[in-house]
C-alpha cells in the first residue's frame, strides 16, 4: 500500500477533509447571508455621494419613509451641481415653507418604474400633481428642461435616474 493510499485512508485525513468541506460551505453560506437586499429609492439616494443634497432635503421634508414605500417610483434625482444652479433666494425660500419645498420635491417622482429604455415622448403626472414632460432622442432622456445624465440606477421598489437640473413645478391654480 502506498504512502499516499494509506494516508486517505487514515481517520484523520478523512476527519480534516469533512471540517475542510464544512469550513467552506459555512464560509459559502456566511457569504450568501451578508448579501444586502436591494435598496428602495429612498436608500438608494442616500448612498449616491452626487445626491447627497437631494437626500437632505428629502429628510427635511418628510418623505424618506414615502420613498421607502412598496411603490414602485421612479425618481429623476437633481444631482448637488443641479442644487448648486439654483439661487440661493429660491433655496432660502423652500427652506422657510416645508410645503414648497414638498411640491418641489414630490415634482421629481413619478409612479410606476420607467426605464430609460421604456420612456417615451409623453407626459406624466408626478406625485406633485403636475404633468412632466418626457423626451427621448436615441439614448438621451430629457425631463422639462433637465437631461438626464445617469439613467437606471435600479431599487427594490423603483429607479432613480440623475438629472442635472432641478425642476420647479408650475404655480398652483
Amino acid at each position: 500500500m502506498s504512502i499516499s493510499t494509506r494516508l486517505s485512508s487514515h481517520p484523520l485525513t478523512r476527519r480534516l477533509a469533512v471540517l475542510s468541506a464544512s469550513a467552506a460551505l459555512v464560509a459559502l453560506v456566511s457569504g450568501c447571508a451578508s448579501v444586502s437586499a436591494p435598496a428602495t429609492v429612498a436608500d438608494t439616494i442616500a448612498k449616491t455621494p452626487a445626491l447627497s443634497t437631494l437626500n437632505g432635503l428629502i429628510a427635511t421634508a418628510g418623505l424618506t419613509d414615502a420613498l421607502k414605500a412598496a411603490g414602485p417610483f421612479t425618481v429623476y434625482a437633481p444631482s448637488n451641481e443641479a442644487f448648486k444652479a439654483v439661487p440661493a433666494k429660491t433655496m432660502e425660500d423652500l427652506a422657510k415653507h416645508p410645503e414648497k419645498l414638498k411640491d418641489v420635491l414630490t415634482y421629481h417622482v413619478v409612479a410606476g418604474k420607467a426605464n430609460a429604455a421604456s420612456i417615451k415622448n409623453s407626459k406624466v403626472k408626478s406625485l406633485q400633481g403636475a404633468e412632466l414632460e418626457l423626451s427621448k432622442a436615441g439614448d438621451f432622456v430629457t425631463v422639462e428642461s433637465a437631461a438626464v445624465t445617469t439613467a437606471d440606477i435600479e431599487a427594490s421598489n423603483g429607479v432613480v435616474h440623475v438629472i442635472d437640473t432641478v425642476l420647479i413645478p408650475p404655480a398652483k391654480k
